[in-house]
């Protein structure tokens, strides 16, 4: 360890089940480690990143404030467990008397990245995988604001990077629940990534109010970056360009885009520069361009709350780009595809016949719920024994349609992630993004109001409410004999496509 850590851990030191290991990073509030499972633990992974927060020795102010981050990180990670934002085991609270500087330390142990955008800029200022990287950044933005968060401290060392060369949105100190049009965080982000209106806002008793408007200019400042190597402002300390900020606010000084910056996202960059909140764009209309200029296709227009599963459709290289840092633009198509086929491995056997092009909606689909039963190998058994992963699938007599022979009037209660029916009800041809996404939706309601004590695999079972309802196998105290067969064959693929350790 080079640096002084907020929260200095020994290595080998023991936090529940985990044993530290090597530093990952460092902040003002906390301190990340890698870590490796040393004890036998139901649905807990081999390796993960332990996040420590300090709580046990400093003043009583300092004391309040350190339990207002641990509260607004633990709180989002609790509540949303989204594909693009990092994902969250499950809390610790250190008790060792004998270390003051850990003793009563929150530690969040999360979803081990393999780096961050920060790092990977640091050795390839304009990286290939740029664009499809900031559609990844966006997508983790929309299902936020979707959400009624705000992220606050959006840069390039709180997008990271996983192992298969995807991007989530990590670090939710200073994210915070929209109450109407305003949260409310700390009065301290990074000066680059603030909105000129933030820099020198009036802090009220709760903190400085903040808009999604915040996290758009942020992802402009980013984008820039990413893109062109520097920062759109100019000047070189960050004091000089909040100067420049602040001109630029009062209008005295015209925002003068890098002449690197490609066409495709000039005015992208741009709308989310606007010298007002009111005037930058909105996040849903932000992640419809960046996909168009991420993909180079013009830009689609999707029903509002459809459109975060509708994106994910397309040919198999567009989904490749998009989902794990290939950019089309790179003719790394190969790549693009391997990565692709590879998405998930630790929940779904890469082996078995699963088709490509649905492993990232299958994978992310299962991500969306919090159920421990909902995983990827279900949702995947659960089309190949529906469909045999037809995406044209149509049985009209039975007003069964698409992979997961949805029933049209029963799928718009399940194709938006908010609980509210879609408007219409859906016209055949369904498609796999929105298919898929509401089976996952569907199968995480149902989950919990599954009686417990059946018996029985509890995934089978759910598989069996989807065929009927969870009234019925409740009622019937398992499997109905008429669905056996069909759930048979879900047990079967679930035994291969789990992989080994997840059957």
């Amino acid at each position: 360890m080079t640096e002084p850590y907020a929260v200095a851990v020994p290595k080998g030191y023991r936090a529940g089940v985990w044993e530290v290991r090597e530093p990952i990073a460092t902040g003002a509030f906390g301190s990340v480690y890698a870590a490796r499972r040393a004890e036998a633990a139901d649905d807990l992974p081999e390796t993960a990143a332990l996040k420590f927060l300090p709580t046990g020795t400093n003043t009583p102010r300092q004391l309040t404030h350190l339990r207002e981050l641990v509260q607004r990180e633990v709180e989002l990670l609790r509540r949303l467990r989204r594909p693009r934002l990092i994902r969250m085991y499950e809390t610790l609270v250190v008790d060792d008397p004998a270390r003051p500087a850990l003793d009563g330390a929150t530690v969040l142990v999360l979803e081990k990245a393999e780096g961050s955008l920060s790092a990977l800029l640091a050795g390839s200022p304009r990286p290939a995988a740029g664009p499809a990287l900031l559609a990844q950044v966006c997508e983790g933005l929309v299902q936020l604001h979707r959400a009624g968060w705000v992220h606050g401290d959006l840069k390039p060392a709180n997008v990271l990077l996983m192992a298969d060369g995807s991007a989530r949105l990590g670090d939710f100190n200073m994210a915070a629940e929209l109450e109407g049009t305003h949260a409310y965080t700390p009065a301290f982000s990074t000066p680059d990534y603030t909105p000129p209106e933030l820099l020198w806002a009036e802090i009220g008793d709760r903190g400085r109010r903040i808009r999604p408007s915040a996290d758009v200019w942020a992802f402009g400042v980013l984008a820039h970056l990413v893109l062109t190597g520097a920062f759109p402002l100019p000047g070189g300390t960050p004091a000089a360009r909040r100067d420049a900020a602040a001109g630029y606010a009062r209008s005295t000084d015209d925002l003068r885009l890098s002449p690197e910056l490609p066409d495709a996202w000039r005015e992208i960059v741009r709308d989310c520069l606007a010298r007002t909140h009111a005037e930058r764009v909105g996040t849903d209309e932000l992640a419809r361009r960046v996909e168009a200029a991420a993909t180079g296709r013009p830009p689609r227009r999707f029903p509002r709350r459809r459109r975060r599963w509708a994106a994910l459709t397309g040919a198999a290289v567009a989904v490749a780009a998009l989902g794990y840092g290939i950019s089309t633009r790179t003719g790394n198509d190969d790549a693009g595809a391997a990565s692709l086929a590879r998405y998930g491995a630790a929940e779904l056997r890469t082996d078995q016949g699963v088709p490509v092009v649905y492993r990232r909606l299958i994978v992310d689909s299962a991500h969306t719920c919090s159920q421990p039963d909902v995983t990827p190998a279900l949702i995947a058994a659960m089309l190949k024994s529906e469909s045999d992963f037809d995406p044209n699938l149509a049985d009209p007599g039975h007003q069964e349609f698409g992979i997961a022979r949805w029933t049209p009037a029963v799928l718009r209660w399940w194709m938006r992630d908010d609980g509210i029916p879609a408007s219409a009800t859906p016209t055949p041809p369904l498609t796999p993004s929105v298919s898929i996404a509401a089976m996952g939706h569907y199968l995480c309601f149902m989950d919990p109001r599954l009686k417990a004590g059946l018996p029985g695999d509890k995934r089978v079972l759910l598989a069996a409410a989807y065929r009927t309802s969870y009234t019925k196998v409740n009622d019937t105290g398992g499997v109905p004999p008429k669905y056996r067969d069909y759930c048979a064959h879900v047990a079967h693929y679930l035994k291969e496509y789990a992989p080994p350790g997840k059957k």
